[in-house]
């Protein structure tokens, strides 16, 4: 089951405003159950993280750390990963550790991981 990704501003906004929210110092995460049938995701890279380069790399490891993770997560979910700083300079089974962290906390992924 591949994961579809979240384009349209509205699904962005409505997990800002109304779904669960997790920091760590390398990533943050917005996550709410959803009733469709699947798991979405979206990626937010703001231009105060660097330019072009690291804004990418960032997006390319924390896609890498999701398509692992994905497999575990339980019914259909909505995430949108917000990159920081510290997530250029990170290694992806750092950002995937934070990730899976943060998914354990909103009860998506099982705690027997």
């Amino acid at each position: 089951m591949k994961g579809q990704t979240l384009k349209e501003n509205k699904d962005f906004r409505r997990l800002y405003y109304r779904g669960k929210n997790e920091a760590s110092s390398a990533l943050v995460t917005y996550g709410m159950k959803s009733r469709g049938n699947g798991v979405r995701y979206g990626i937010t890279t703001s231009k105060k993280i660097g330019g072009a380069v690291e804004r990418n790399r960032a997006r390319r490891v924390i896609r890498a750390a999701f398509r692992n993770i994905e497999p575990q997560i339980n019914g259909s979910w909505d995430f949108v990963f917000v990159a920081r700083t510290r997530t250029t300079k990170c290694k992806e089974d750092v950002v995937e550790r934070a990730m899976l962290a943060h998914m354990k906390a909103m009860g998506a992924v099982d705690e027997e991981d």
